[in-house]
């Protein structure tokens, strides 16, 4: 096999069992936070909504639509899509293009596992968006989906434009904003959000570690 061959496999593979790992620290926090640790972190947990909830109005109801709008799947995909091509054919790679596909495909299938196999409520409180499955707040697929896209974006644009780096900071905010629409709308606990950021950023790591590190050629 040639070593060119032999190294994509051997990538493949690592990123495989990174998958599976951080896969299964989802599946146990969840358990954790649904079961033995329920009646610590729900008292908690639930007042922090609460809290978001008493400072509703209809300017915020507003800002927290489109804070929301930043983290829907199709709002994300579409972003990601274009600028997985549009640094691709900048570097004439296609390594950005596999960064950003994997980082979604990633977390898109944390997300399916968590949800399938952990059953949480959301908060209780009334929630500002319609139609969400009741009893899938664990984990956060907006907050997720805002910090594989948009941190993505800037990590590649950290390691392809350096001049860039000190306006990055404008798309981290946008996870951020993900984060307190969905709080503020009750969708769901922080503890559901706070493992969204733990997986999207092992698993972005991850993909740093083996796709990006020397891989990306000069222009």
């Amino acid at each position: 096999m040639p070593d060119a061959e032999r190294s994509v496999l051997r990538t493949a593979c690592l990123l495989v069992l990174v998958w599976l790992a951080v896969a299964g620290a989802v599946l146990g926090l969840g358990w954790l936070v649904t079961n033995p640790l329920e009646p610590s972190v729900d008292g908690w947990d639930d007042d922090v909504v609460l809290w978001f909830a008493s400072e509703r109005s209809s300017d915020l109801d507003r800002v927290a639509d489109a804070g929301t709008l930043l983290g829907d799947t199709p709002v994300g995909m579409g972003v990601a899509a274009v600028a997985a091509l549009v640094l691709s054919l900048w570097r004439r790679s296609v390594v950005p293009a596999v960064f950003l596909a994997l980082l979604v495909a990633g977390i898109g299938g944390f997300y399916w596992a968590a949800t399938t196999l952990i059953t949480r409520d959301r908060p209780p409180v009334r929630i500002l968006d319609p139609g969400l499955v009741p009893d899938d707040s664990y984990p956060s697929g907006h907050l997720a989906t805002a910090l594989a896209v948009y941190g993505g974006i800037a990590v590649l644009l950290w390691v392809l434009a350096p001049r860039a780096r000190s306006w990055l900071w404008l798309l981290l905010l946008l996870p951020a904003v993900v984060a307190l629409a969905r709080l503020y709308q009750g969708a769901h606990h922080p503890t559901d959000e706070l493992a969204s950021v733990l997986y999207t950023t092992a698993w972005m790591a991850a993909l740093v570690s083996l796709l990006l590190r020397g891989r990306v050629p000069d222009q």
